[in-house]
C-alpha cells in the first residue's frame, strides 16, 4: 500500500487503518510511487516518539514531509526552521521563538478578542456557517499576521491566498492553482521584507533582518514557514472544536460549569483533531526500529495522528475526554522540532472554547464533514454547522 495516497485520508476509515498499525507496532514500507524513493512508516506512540527523539539518528534537513528524501531533498533544507538541525536550528529558534511564545500572549490579546468577537457576531447572523471556510482560517491567520508584521490592509488578501495555497489537493479556488497562490505569498513576503529594510518595526521580519545572518531569501522562507505552521494546523483544530461540540454535546455544559477544565479541553482538542498528520525524517546511519532495520539514507514517516489514537496510551481514543491526565499527545510533535507556535495555538483554542461555552447552548452538524484530500494535514474542506445561541 502506498501510504502517500491522499485518498486514504478522505474518510474516517483511516482511524481503523491506523488502529491496525498502532496495535501491532507496524513498520510499513511504501514502494516508490507518489514518493519517488519510497519510505518507511511508523504509527505507535512509542515508535513515533523514538524517531523524533533528540538522540535518534535522524535528520530533518532533507525535508519534513512525504516526497522528500536524501536523493530528492527540500531546497530549503538547512535554511528554514522546520528543515534545519543542529546549531543553525537552535539559532533560528532563538530568533523566531520569542515571537511565538506565551510571553507574547498579552500583546496579542486584543487581536484575539476582536477576532473571536467578530467570529461570534458573523455566526449569529447566519443560520448555517461552514466553519472550515469561514471561521477556522481567520483566528490563526490574524495572530500570525500580527506576529510577522503584515499590515491590516493586506491581511484579508493574504488569508485568502493562504486558504488556496494550502487547501489540499482538491482546492476549489478557481482563480489560480495552489502552487500559484503560494508563489503569490512568497512574492508578497519579498515586498514586505523590502519595506522593513527601509522602515524596521518590532515584528518578526524586522528581527530576522536585523540579525544579519539571514539573506533576504532566508527571511522570506522562514516567514513562509511561520505563516504555514501557524495557519495550516491550528485552523483545523479550531474547525474541529465545532465538530467536537456537535459530537459530544455535554462538553459545552461541562466547560461552562467548570471553566478550570478549559486547559484540559485545549489539549484534548489538539489530540482529537491532530491536524499535523505526519513528519518525515531521514536515517543518518543504520538503525533498528524494534526488529526492523532502517538503512542509512532511508526516509521514515512518523504518523502523529495515528500515535494520538494509540489505545495503549489513550483509552477510548475516539472519545473526547477532558479527564485524560496526563495527556501525552504528540499533536505539536516532540523533540527538537516541537512546534514553536504551540503556546499561541493553545491561547487561540482556549479563547474560542471559553466564548462558545459561555454563549452557545448546542452545535449541530448540517451535513457530514468533508475531509481534505491530503496526506500531510488531517483537516476539513467543509464543516457546516448551526448554532443554538444563548
Amino acid at each position: 500500500m502506498d501510504l502517500a495516497n491522499p485518498d486514504l485520508y478522505t474518510t474516517e476509515d483511516r482511524f481503523a487503518m491506523w488502529q491496525g498499525y498502532t496495535e501491532t507496532d507496524a513498520k510499513v514500507w511504501s514502494e516508490p510511487g507518489l514518493s519517488p524513493g519510497g519510505f518507511w512508516s511508523v504509527f505507535s506512540h512509542k515508535d513515533v516518539g523514538t524517531v523524533l527523539s533528540p538522540k535518534a539518528p535522524f535528520t530533518s534537513e532533507y525535508g519534513m514531509m512525504i516526497g522528500f528524501d536524501k536523493e530528492h531533498p527540500d531546497s530549503s533544507g538547512g535554511r528554514m526552521l522546520v528543515v534545519s538541525d543542529g546549531e543553525w536550528h537552535t539559532a533560528l529558534k532563538r530568533l523566531v521563538g520569542p515571537f511565538l511564545s506565551r510571553l507574547r500572549a498579552p500583546e496579542l490579546q486584543s487581536v484575539l478578542e476582536r477576532e473571536v468577537k467578530e467570529i461570534a457576531e458573523r455566526m449569529r447572523s447566519a443560520r448555517v456557517t461552514d466553519v472550515a471556510r469561514e471561521v477556522g482560517p481567520r483566528l490563526p491567520a490574524a495572530i500570525v499576521c500580527e506576529v510577522i508584521g503584515v499590515p491590516l490592509s493586506d491581511r484579508e488578501n493574504l488569508i485568502e491566498l493562504t486558504n488556496h495555497a494550502f487547501g489540499g489537493e482538491e482546492s476549489s479556488f478557481d482563480k489560480m492553482t495552489p502552487a500559484e497562490a503560494h508563489s503569490e505569498i512568497l512574492f508578497y513576503f519579498h515586498e514586505l521584507v523590502a519595506e522593513r529594510q527601509e522602515k524596521p518595526g518590532d515584528d518578526l521580519v524586522s528581527a530576522l533582518l536585523a540579525d544579519g545572518r539571514l539573506s533576504v531569501d532566508d527571511v522570506v522562507i522562514n516567514c513562509d514557514n511561520v505563516l504555514i505552521g501557524g495557519n495550516e494546523t491550528t485552523r483545523h483544530s479550531i474547525t474541529g472544536v465545532f465538530h467536537i461540540m456537535a459530537r459530544f454535546p455535554e462538553l459545552l455544559d461541562e466547560l461552562r460549569d467548570d471553566p478550570e477544565r478549559l486547559d484540559a479541553a485545549v489539549e484534548e482538542a489538539v489530540r482529537w483533531t491532530s491536524p499535523a498528520m505526519h513528519v518525515l525524517r531521514v536515517a543518518q546511519e543504520d538503525v533498528l526500529l524494534g526488529e526492523q532495520l532502517v538503512r542509512a539514507g532511508e526516509p521514515v514517516v512518523a504518523w502523529l495522528s495515528a500515535a494520538n489514537r494509540d489505545e495503549r496510551v489513550f483509552a477510548d481514543p475516539g472519545h473526547f475526554r477532558t479527564d485524560r491526565r496526563p495527556n501525552r499527545h504528540l499533536g505539536f510533535g516532540t523533540g527538537p522540532h516541537h512546534c514553536l507556535g504551540a503556546a499561541l495555538a493553545r491561547i487561540e483554542l482556549r479563547s474560542l472554547l471559553s466564548r462558545l461555552a459561555s454563549d452557545v447552548r448546542s452545535v449541530s452538524l448540517e451535513g457530514d464533514p468533508a475531509w481534505m484530500r491530503s496526506n500531510l494535514i488531517q483537516g476539513y474542506s467543509s464543516l457546516a454547522v448551526s448554532m443554538d445561541w444563548r
